[in-house]
């Protein structure tokens, strides 16, 4: 059972969520909303469905996933009424709804039937969820502009989501720790990752992520995404990147570890964390976040310089001749929330010197953000730079020492705040 203080966090926040879409509905001219969870698409010539975790703002409302065939109305200045779908089935159990305040708030009612409940007198109705489940129903599906704005009902978070994200943030390090030391006795990527499941209690079906384990060359893979089951004969390093859910919302942490012996390698990760750190406080009300993704590679090409892999050619020219993003090719984040990748990061395009970005927004007090620097030896990417004049200021021969470690992630979940950010992943 969570905390008393969380939970009387969550009533706080259901009458936050209330306000937030009366105010959306009233906006946009619909009298009431109904969301469906959603359900696990059939495999294609199969009769097994693939994992289900639940629809956005479900997630947002209610924080269960693996809900199934749920239903949620949502009208202005009246109780949520939540119909949970138990059917009376042999195959499968239903899940038991632990008795929690917030069902105070929201009226549930059990329902055996997967079908969208009748609606007595529900106005101008929306309906969102998969267009798959809904498609038939009466009234407005999936109408553009309210989904815009129940997006940016989750751009700031509130008190009790920043507390559940804190606390999936506590549980994913255990994992990280666990997995370090898999990984530094020896463990293969398929050991490393029971080893994480193991620490934190979940499995990988329900963690918000396909964890990212991999060892030496596999770590420069951006979203790798196998388990060797047998260890590499030479331990060179590991990357990490996995995430817990909790009550919904889920953490994304990425740690890298250096092999024994592995000594330039370990220089690396250590230079890359310092400048993980220094970008983790730049996070603050009305910093651009288009501005940390360009510090990081300024830290990036100095990084380059003090490690000795590129010579004669200063740090603003690295970034203006593209070196560093052959050595850091994404985005330095993107929102956090009950999705890992959550919604309504980019109400303008990335820019162009930055294509992968996921988040464009000045930032704002109730936001969290991931900060996730990288350093990479991908052949495709060096490839192309070796090719290009400018590849003559690259020392080949250090790279081709540390092209066998991968490459280097680190990762943080930062909360802004009122006078600037909460590290979340540090935070105790």
């Amino acid at each position: 059972m969570p905390e008393p203080d969380l939970l009387s966090l969550q009533l706080d926040h259901l009458s936050e969520l209330q306000r937030r879409y009366d105010a959306a509905l009233a906006a946009h001219g619909y009298d009431s909303l109904l969301i469906a969870s959603g359900a696990a698409p059939y495999r294609y010539g199969d009769d097994q469905a693939w994992h289900f975790q639940g629809y956005g703002p479900f997630l947002h409302w209610t924080g269960l996933t693996g809900r199934s065939h749920c239903w949620l109305w949502v009208r202005p200045g009246r109780s949520p009424v939540l119909w949970l779908h138990e059917p009376e089935d042999f195959w499968h159990a239903n899940q038991p709804l632990p008795r929690e305040p917030w069902q105070d708030i929201v009226d549930v009612r059990p329902r055996p039937e997967p079908s969208a409940p009748p609606l007595p007198a529900p106005g101008r109705l929306a309906i969102i969820g998969d267009p798959a489940l809904i498609a038939d129903l009466p009234g407005d599906i999936n109408p553009a502009g309210l989904l815009q704005a129940l997006d940016e009902t989750r751009v700031h978070k509130t008190p009790y989501e920043r507390a559940c994200l804190a606390e999936a943030n506590v549980r994913a390090l255990e994992g990280h720790l666990a997995a370090r030391r898999a990984f530094l006795d020896g463990e293969s990527e398929f050991g490393i990752s029971l080893a994480y499941q193991r620490a934190t209690g979940q499995r990988e079906a329900d963690a918000p992520y396909h964890s990212i384990i991999g060892l030496n060359e596999h770590a420069g893979t951006l979203h790798y995404q196998y388990y060797d089951t047998r260890p590499p004969a030479a331990p060179r390093s590991l990357l990490i990147d996995a995430g817990v859910r909790y009550r919904g919302y889920c953490s994304d942490i990425t740690r890298t570890t250096a092999g024994p012996g592995e000594s330039r390698f370990a220089a690396l990760v250590h230079g890359l964390e310092s400048l993980q750190q220094r970008l983790c406080g730049m996070v603050a009300p009305g910093v651009d976040y288009v501005d940390i993704h360009r510090k990081a590679h300024q830290g990036v090409a100095a990084l380059l310089t003090a490690a000795g892999l590129v010579t004669g050619l200063d740090e603003e020219a690295q970034v203006a001749q593209g070196v560093t993003r052959a050595f850091f090719p994404h985005g330095i984040g993107h929102f956090l929330g009950v999705q890992v990748h959550d919604v309504a990061g980019k109400p303008t395009p990335p820019p162009a010197d930055a294509p992968f970005l996921r988040l464009t927004r000045v930032l704002e007090p109730g936001m969290v953000v991931t900060i996730e620097p990288g350093l990479y030896f991908i052949p495709s990417l060096l490839d192309g730079l070796r090719a290009h004049p400018v590849g003559r200021h690259v020392n080949w021969s250090l790279v081709n020492q540390l092209r066998g470690c991968g490459g280097i992630r680190i990762e943080d979940n930062v909360a802004v705040t009122g006078e600037g950010g909460r590290n979340l992943t540090r935070a105790s």
